[in-house]
């Protein structure tokens, strides 16, 4: 059956319509990056460049590194963007587009991102590398979905029980990492842990500069969060929707977060610049070994 134009919207020249992207301008590995001014940070170590595309914030590099083709998307900030980038990117190889009818045979993709975050915990340094094996949504993008099979409601009901968590908020959902991606980009200089995804910067993660929050102590209460072991480890606001919409696409997602900030310790990267440039060619590395 054909999908209607006011669903997959298309632009004039037939690409899709946020990413401003056409089938071939993209490779089956995916860098995601927050920041749109970072993908040139990546792609700056490609041996080639053959695509440079962009609207709005989303900004995509695609190009070859050591004979694989390697494409980097800006996705903004927060999972309302990840929802578009997510679900286009799909599109762009599951969709014949000039048909506008889903394919028989599904392309997967491996998404990996590449982004900031600050730490709950003392132990996790400033300047280091961490993998999100499960990522917590604070947001409710998942919820539109249906999305039951892929969540881990044990440590959902666990979590929400240790924070007294508000009836009145989204309600938190926990999804994991591709393990098989993961071992690739593993190594002993990467800690691993719990990622909360929150649906914004200041108050949802604590912040308060002149509004006060709901709960003074909920980022205390994360921090000391245990489900057999697993605690939260860092907080960012995208891992959640790359992790439950690639799952549910049939994707494969990891996310590796440079610790700029420990919030546990109130200390800050003297350099973020230079340690997100560290984590990028470790993870080309890692991907093109």
């Amino acid at each position: 059956m054909s999908l209607a134009s006011s669903e997959l919207i298309l632009n004039p020249d037939g690409s899709i319509y946020h990413l401003n992207l056409l089938p071939e301008d993209i490779g089956e590995t995916i860098i995601t990056v927050g920041d749109p001014d970072r993908v040139k940070s990546v792609s700056k170590y490609f041996d080639t460049i053959e695509v440079k595309k962009g609207k709005r914030e989303f900004v995509t590099h695609t190009g070859l590194l050591n004979g694989k083709r390697i494409s980097v998307i800006s996705t903004g900030i927060g999972t309302d963007n990840i929802d578009i980038v997510l679900n286009e990117l799909d599109a762009l190889v599951n969709i014949d587009l000039k048909q506008r009818e889903i394919k028989l045979q599904k392309t997967p993709l491996d998404i990996v991102r590449i982004g900031t975050s600050g730490s709950l915990q003392a132990h996790i340094p400033v300047d280091s590398f961490l993998m999100s094996k499960y990522a917590i949504g604070f947001d409710s993008l998942l919820h539109y979905y249906r999305s039951e099979n892929i969540q881990h409601t044990d440590i959902q009901e666990a979590l929400i029980l240790h924070t007294s968590w508000r009836q009145d908020m989204s309600r938190p959902y926990v999804v994991s990492f591709d393990n098989d991606l993961g071992l690739k980009l593993s190594s002993e200089m990467i800690y691993s842990g719990m990622t909360g995804t929150n649906v914004g910067f200041y108050g949802p993660q604590g912040r308060v500069l002149r509004l006060h929050i709901t709960d003074e102590s909920l980022n205390d209460k994360l921090a000391s969060f245990d489900h057999n072991g697993l605690k939260i480890t860092n907080l960012e606001m995208e891992t959640a929707g790359i992790y439950g919409l690639s799952k549910l696409l049939g994707h494969r997602a990891v996310s590796l977060n440079c610790i700029i900030a420990n919030r546990a310790n109130g200390t800050f990267s003297e350099n973020p610049k230079l340690a997100v440039d560290r984590l990028i060619k470790y993870t080309l590395e890692k991907l093109t070994s």
